[in-house]
C-alpha cells in the first residue's frame, strides 16, 4: 500500500506552479509546439542530461546554469525543432531564447532553463518563437499543464502527465510530472524530455541526488529502439510552497518524498515506452537473483532492449531462447545453471532446463496485450531469475513493429 494518492492536475498540481501551451508556428502540422512551466518563487532546481557527446544547446546551456545556480523560475520547451548538432548560431538561440522569456516574466535570465525535441540538425525558428512568448507567459495558469504536455510532443500519440499526494507534517506535499518520448529512446540518463514539479522543502544537493537515484529506477530502465537522444532531459523543481518542515537529510520524510518521486518518475518512463512508435505492447522485464541491484537492472535493460526478444513479442512468438540470450550477452556473470524464465504464467526454463508448455496459449497471452495502448492488460511480463543474489531491477520496453521502421523512414520527409 503506498503512501501517496493519485491526483490530477500534472505539474500544476503542487502549489505554486502555472503552466501553458501554445501554438507557434514551430511545427509545420501547426499543432503546438511551446510550453512553460513557471514558479511562482525560487525552486530548487535539478537536472539529468543525456551522456551524448554530440548535445543539443539547450542541455548545455541547462548544465552550464544548473552548474552555477541550482535553482530556476522557468522551464521553455519548444518542439520541432532539437536545435542539436547546430553549432555556435545554436548555442546564440537558446541564450536569445533564455532572455526573451526573462524579460516577459520580468526575471533574470539565469532563471531560466531550456528543453528543445524535433528533428536534429536544425536551429529553431526564431521569429516565431519571440513572437509567441508574450502569449505564452499570457497563458500560464494554474490549469495549463494538459496544454503544456500537449505542447512538448513530437511523434507520440498520447501525452504524458501524472500527480501525486502525500502528507508531511501534517500537511499535503505534491509531486507532478509530465513527459514525451516515443522514438530515439534508450537513455543512459532520462527520457527525451520530462518535467516534475514538488512543492515541498528539500535541500538542493539531496534533490538532485532524489532526482539521480528515480531516474535509475524509471527512465534509465526503459528503451523503444537502443537510440540515445541529443536531447535528453529530466529536470525537477522544488518550490517549498508546501510550507512544511526542511527535509535536509535521508529520514523518514525524505524516504516518503523520494518513493513518490520515484512513482512519479516511473508512471512516465512507463507511459514513454508503452507509447513507443509503432508499439502494440508495453513489455515489462523482472530480473532477481543477480549479485546486487545494478546488475540486475542491467540484465532487465538487455533483455527488454534486445531487437531479437521485441520483434518475437510483436509476432507473438514465445521464443525463450532469444529472452535467455540477451540475459547472457548483459555483462553480468552469473550460471546458466540458476537460470528461470517466465512469460507471465508460463513457466519456459528452470534450474537452466527447458520445461514443456502450451505454446499456443503462451502466444495468445502476447496477443491479447496487443489491443491498444493504455488498456491495463496491454503488458507483456517477463520473469528472469539468476541465482540466488539480493540483486532486483525492472525495465520497460515495447515490441518491434513494422510501423517502426515505417515512421522513422519517413520522419523527415
Amino acid at each position: 500500500m503506498s503512501d501517496w494518492r493519485e491526483i490530477t492536475g500534472g505539474v500544476t498540481a503542487p502549489k505554486g506552479y502555472r503552466a501553458a501551451g501554445i501554438t507557434a508556428g514551430l511545427k509545420p502540422s501547426g499543432l503546438p509546439d511551446l510550453a512553460l512551466i513557471v514558479s511562482d518563487v525560487d525552486a530548487i532546481a535539478a537536472g539529468v542530461f543525456t551522456t551524448s557527446y554530440v548535445r543539443a544547446a539547450c542541455v548545455d546551456y541547462c548544465r552550464e546554469r544548473l552548474q552555477k545556480k541550482a535553482s530556476a523560475r522557468a522551464i521553455l520547451v519548444n518542439a520541432g525543432q532539437a536545435n542539436a548538432a547546430t553549432g555556435e548560431q545554436g548555442w546564440q538561440d537558446a541564450l536569445t531564447s533564455a532572455k526573451a522569456l526573462a524579460e516577459a516574466l520580468q526575471i533574470s535570465p539565469d532563471s531560466i532553463l531550456l528543453a528543445s525535441t524535433g528533428v536534429i540538425g536544425r536551429r529553431i525558428l526564431m521569429e516565431p518563437l519571440l513572437a509567441g512568448i508574450p502569449k505564452l507567459v499570457e497563458s500560464a495558469s494554474e490549469t495549463g499543464s494538459d496544454l503544456a504536455a500537449q505542447a512538448i510532443v513530437t511523434t507520440d500519440l498520447v501525452t504524458k502527465s501524472i500527480a501525486l499526494e502525500t502528507i508531511i507534517d501534517d500537511r499535503p506535499v505534491r509531486v507532478g510530472g509530465i513527459a514525451k518520448g516515443s522514438g530515439m529512446i534508450h537513455p543512459n540518463m532520462a527520457t527525451m524530455l520530462s518535467f516534475v514539479t514538488c512543492d515541498a522543502v528539500v535541500s538542493t544537493s539531496l534533490w538532485q541526488e532524489m532526482l539521480s537515484r528515480a531516474a535509475d529506477k524509471s527512465f534509465n530502465q526503459i528503451t523503444v529502439d537502443g537510440d540515445t537522444s541529443t536531447n535528453d532531459t529530466l529536470i525537477a523543481l522544488a518550490n517549498g510552497q508546501s510550507r512544511t518542515s526542511a527535509i535536509t537529510e535521508m529520514g523518514a520524510n525524505a524516504e516518503k518524498l523520494e518513493a513518490m518521486l520515484t512513482a512519479v518518475c516511473q508512471h512516465l518512463a512507463k507511459a514513454i515506452a508503452r507509447d513507443g512508435e509503432g508499439a502494440t505492447c508495453l513489455l515489462e522485464v523482472q530480473v532477481t537473483g543477480a549479485p546486487d541491484d545494478k546488475g540486475a537492472r542491467q540484465i532487465a535493460k538487455t533483455i527488454v532492449g534486445s531487437s531479437l526478444v521485441k520483434s518475437a513479442i510483436f509476432g507473438r512468438d514465445p521464443n525463450w531462447g532469444r529472452i535467455a540470450g540477451a540475459a547472457g550477452r548483459a555483462g553480468v556473470q552469473f550460471d546458466q545453471a540458476n537460470l528461470r524464465i517466465q512469460l507471465g504464467d508460463f513457466l519456459m526454463m528452470e534450474n537452466g532446463q527447458p520445461l514443456p508448455f502450451d505454446r499456443s496459449a503462451a502466444s495468445a497471452y502476447m496477443k491479447q496485450a496487443a489491443g491498444g495502448a493504455y488498456l491495463k492488460d496491454d503488458t507483456v511480463l517477463i520473469s528472469v531469475s539468476v541465482g540466488n543474489g539480493n540483486g532486483k531491477g525492472i525495465a520497460w520496453g515495447c515490441d518491434l513493429s513494422y510501423d517502426y521502421v515505417k515512421i522513422n523512414a519517413e520522419y523527415t520527409t
